[in-house]
This record gives C-alpha cells, sequence and structure tokens, in this order.
C-alpha cells in the first residue's frame, strides 16, 4: 500500500469482509491470461500459465497454508503436535502429495472446461472460497498461539456484517454472471452448493481436530473450495452437454416421425 494510506493493524481484521473482492481480482488476473494462452498458445499450456500468475499474484501462501494442513492433519498425531508442524517451513510427504493432487486436479479441471465457461469459473471459484474462508473466521475460534501469530488481527472473529458484506460480493458477482449468461444459473448453483458444503466440512473438520481455525487453515479451505468450485463447474457443464445430447438423440426419431 501507499505510504499516505496508512496502516492501523484492526484494518486487517476488518478488510476481511473483501476478501472475496481480492479474489475477485485475483480470478480475473488468472482469467485473462488463460484468455491470452488460448489466443497465443496452446490450452494446456494456457492453463499453466494462469495458475502460475495466480500463485505470483498471491505469493502462493494459500497453496502453503493447504500443504502446512495436509503435514499437521494429515497423520494422527495430537491438536498439540498438529500446530507444531504447521509451523514448520519445511514440507513433509502428506503435503507434498496434497499439493500435488490438488494443484493437478485444478489443472485438470480447468483443461477440461471450454473457455467460455473456464473464464467465469475461475472468477467465481477465486471469489466464493474467499468467502469461505471470511465464514471460517467468524464460525471458529483461534487455535494456535495469538502471542505467536503471523496475523494477529485475523486471529479474532469476523463481525455478522463483515460476513454479510463478503457474502455479498460473491453473490452480486454470481447475479452479474447469470444477467451476463442466463445459461451460467446451473454451474453457479452447483458450485455455490458445493462451496457451502465444503465450508461446513472444513468447519466441522477442524473444530474437531484443533477446536478451531489458523492461518494455514484458513489457506487449505480456500483451496478446497476453489477446488469444489472448479469441480461443481465441470460437473453442471458436462450435465448440460450430456442432457443436449440425449434430447437431441431422442428427438430426431420424434423430429423424423413428425
Amino acid at each position: 500500500m501507499p505510504r499516505w494510506v496508512g496502516f492501523e493493524s484492526d484494518w486487517l481484521n476488518q478488510s476481511a469482509r473483501h476478501f472475496p473482492l481480492v479474489g475477485l481480482c485475483v480470478g480475473g488476473v488468472a482469467a485473462a491470461v488463460l484468455w491470452a494462452g488460448h489466443a497465443l498458445l496452446a490450452p494446456a499450456v494456457a492453463v499453466g500459465l494462469s495458475m502460475a500468475a495466480t500463485l505470483l499474484v498471491t505469493g502462493g501462501f494459500h497453496e502453503d497454508g493447504f500443504a502446512d494442513t495436509c503435514d499437521g492433519l494429515g497423520g494422527q498425531v495430537s491438536r498439540e503436535r498438529a500446530l507444531e508442524i504447521m509451523k514448520d517451513s519445511r514440507i513433509g510427504a502428506y503435503g507434498a502429495m496434497g499439493l500435488v493432487l490438488m494443484l493437478g486436479l485444478k489443472a485438470a479441471t480447468l483443461a477440461a472446461l471450454p473457455l467460455v465457461w473456464a473464464l467465469p469459473a475461475l472468477l467465481f471459484a477465486h471469489t466464493a472460497s474467499r468467502g469461505a474462508a471470511v465464514w471460517l473466521i467468524r464460525l471458529l475460534p483461534y487455535a494456535g498461539d495469538i502471542a505467536h501469530a503471523k496475523a494477529k488481527p485475523l486471529a479474532q472473529r469476523v463481525s455478522a456484517a463483515g460476513v454479510a458484506v463478503a457474502t455479498g460480493w460473491a453473490v452480486a458477482l454470481a447475479a452479474a454472471l447469470w444477467v451476463w449468461q442466463p445459461r451460467l444459473a446451473l454451474p453457479l448453483a452447483v458450485s455455490a452448493v458445493l462451496v457451502a458444503l465444503g465450508t461446513a466440512w472444513c468447519a466441522r473438520w477442524l473444530r474437531r481436530r484443533l477446536g478451531g481455525t489458523t492461518g494455514d487453515t484458513l489457506g487449505a479451505a480456500q483451496q478446497i473450495t476453489e477446488l469444489l468450485a472448479l469441480l461443481g463447474w465441470l460437473a453442471a457443464a458436462r450435465w448440460g452437454a450430456g442432457s443436449a445430447a440425449i434430447v437431441g438423440i431422442v428427438g430426431a426419431p420424434i423430429g423424423q416421425a413428425g
């Protein structure tokens, strides 16, 4: 931020309500790179460049949090040991396996989507997944040591108004995409349901294993719900294409008979 803006520690907690807007910006970068890659190179290369762009923009800290969470919660260890493992900057077997699978599944999903579906999918997935993280900050207490937290303001719960604003960003984007292209209603609905279910599952899992959330687990939840949103988009796209094909197959004999 420019120096003239200034900074207060409380602003970080208050700004959490706008995390989905940040996600929209990140998704916009990903979509722009994907579109350019498709136009100039090959689809698979475009997907790789798009994902690399998001890693560059965010510094990869969501992916880092996901890997740390896999290491800490992948094995059957105590809560205290899990938190200790997540503080370790080194990556372990669970983190490596989880990261490879996560990135691989996202790449495969984007590669399977037609470009006209992949672009809005990226916008919605990055926006809604940040909203999931805000909900977790609201629903769960901080599980780590607040005195040594890297981002202490995020250890404070977000207000109900903050959650409403964060959810509003995702809803506004969904409405805009639906108005722009009504046929996106199905993938939007499926993805939104999967993000909600993924958020609820993360909340239950983290409450049971850690008694709350940490910065790493927020990153993990963002990655999990982002992938779920993309998978929902792909499922809806394939289901819609399959339904159209079935209608065409069934309708052809009827038309000939008529």
